[in-house]
C-alpha cells in the first residue's frame, strides 16, 4: 500500500521537484498540490492524504496557521520545510508546537540537482510519517498500566542515580517539552538531552524549553559541569560527551567523526556517561527513526544503569525506542504521558 502525499508550497518549481523525488519511490504517491495554506486545508479535506509536506512562508495563509487548522479539523502527519536560519528555527518550532510532526531543511541546491542523500532522507521521512498506524497516533492513551510500572522502577532504585539522559529524534521536540515540563524546579539530578537537530536550531530550542519548564534548560558548552535541576542540550552538528573528574564529570563538546552518522548522537553521549557513572544513570529513549541509542543503552545496561523506552502507541515514529526494546535493553517501556511524572518522583 502506497503513502499518499499532499505537497504544499507557493513555488511551482519546488512543488514539481518534490513531486519528482517522491514519485520515484514506489511506496509513495503524490495525491495533490496546494500553493498556500488555505488551499492546503481544502485539499486535506478533499484528498485525505496520509502525509503532508508544508512550506512555512506562503501567501493567503502561512504554513504555521495551516498546520494549526489542519490538526484541528483532520489531524494528519505534517513534514515542514524550513530554512536553516535563526528565524527559520523559530518558525519551525512554532510549527511543531502547532502540531507538525517533523521538519527538513529547505535547500534549493539539494532539490535542484541529483543529491541522493537529500532525496533518500525526504522519501524516508514521508514513508515513515505516512505509514504510522492508528496506534502510533495515540499520544496520551490512559489506562495503559505504564505509569504503575515506572513508579515501581523508581521505588526500587530511588537515590541511586547521578544523572538522567534523554534522547530523541523525529517527534522529539514535542516529546521533550512534554516530559521536561512535568519536572519541578528542584529536580535533584542533572540532565543531558540529545535531540537530532541542526546547529542553527538547538539554541532556539533550548531557550524555548527553558521558557516553558520549571527546570533550567540551555545549550551545552564545552567545560560545563553537571548541576541539579539543569538540563544541557547537545549542540546541533557536534557531539556531547562526559569526561570524569575527581568530584564528578565535565561536559566536552567535540566535532563529529566521519564514521558518526548522527551529530549529536545518543550512542556517543550515552556511551561516555556509562563510563563515567557506571550503574548510576537513568536513560530515556524517546520517539525517532533509526536505532541511535541502542548501543549506548547496551553500554549503560552492561554496567548496571537503567534504561526506559517510550512505548509504541505514544511515539511519533517507533524506531529508536523499538531498537532498544527489541534488543532487550529496556527496563521499562513507558507511555510518553507517564515519563515526566515518573522522573518527577525524585529518582
Amino acid at each position: 500500500m502506497s503513502v499518499r502525499a499532499l505537497i504544499v508550497d507557493d513555488s511551482g518549481f519546488f512543488r514539481r521537484r518534490i513531486a519528482e523525488i517522491l514519485e520515484a519511490d514506489p511506496l509513495i504517491e503524490v495525491a495533490g498540490f496546494a500553493a498556500n495554506g488555505m488551499e492546503a486545508i481544502e485539499k486535506t479535506a478533499q484528498l485525505r492524504p496520509d502525509v503532508i509536506t508544508m512550506d512555512i512562508e506562503m501567501p493567503v495563509l502561512d504554513g504555521i496557521n495551516a498546520v494549526r487548522r489542519i490538526m484541528a479539523s483532520r489531524p494528519t502527519p505534517i513534514l515542514m520545510f524550513s530554512s536553516l536560519t535563526h528565524e527559520g528555527a523559530q518558525a519551525t518550532l512554532d510549527a511543531l508546537d502547532a502540531g507538525a510532526m517533523d521538519y527538513l531543511p529547505k535547500r534549493l541546491e539539494d532539490i535542484s540537482r541529483d543529491h541522493n542523500e537529500a532525496k533518500r532522507r525526504l522519501c524516508a521521512r514521508v514513508r515513515a510519517l505516512g505509514l504510522r498506524s492508528s496506534a502510533h497516533r495515540r499520544s496520551d492513551a490512559p489506562g495503559t498500566g505504564a505509569e504503575h510500572s515506572a513508579q515501581s522502577a523508581v521505588a526500587r532504585t530511588a537515590g541511586n542515580y547521578r544523572l538522567v539522559l534523554i534522547g530523541a529524534s523525529t517527534g522529539g521536540p514535542v516529546a521533550l517539552r512534554q516530559v521536561l515540563s512535568k519536572l519541578p524546579g528542584d529536580f535533584p539530578l542533572p540532565l543531558l538531552l540529545v535531540q537530532h537537530m541542526p546547529a542553527s536550531f538547538t539554541p532556539a530550542f533550548a531557550q524555548r524549553l527553558n521558557d516553558l519548564c520549571a527546570i533550567t534548560v540551555r545549550e551545552a558548552r564545552d567545560g560545563d559541569t553537571l548541576q541539579p535541576g539543569t538540563a544541557l542540550l547537545a549542540p546541533g552538528g557536534r557531539q556531547m560527551q562526559l569526561d570524569a573528574k575527581r568530584d564528578g564529570a565535565v561536559v566536552r563538546i567535540r566535532d563529529s567523526e566521519i564514521s558518526q552518522h548522527y551529530h549529536p548522537s545518543l550512542d556517543v553521549t550515552f556511551g561516555s556517561a556509562a563510563a563515567v557513572f557506571p550503574g548510576k544513570v537513568l536513560a530515556v529513549v524517546l520517539t525517532g527513526m533509526g536505532a541511535d541509542g541502542r548501543e549506548g543503552a547496551r553500554a549503560l545496561k552492561g554496567n548496571g544503569s537503567t534504561v526506559w523506552a517510550q512505548d509504541e502507541a505514544s511515539c511519533a515514529i517507533y524506531g529508536m525506542p523499538m531498537a532498544v526494546a527489541e534488543a532487550g535493553l529496556a527496563d521499562q517501556v513507558i507511555s510518553l504521558s507517564d515519563i515526566g511524572a515518573a522522573l518527577a518522583r525524585k529518582v
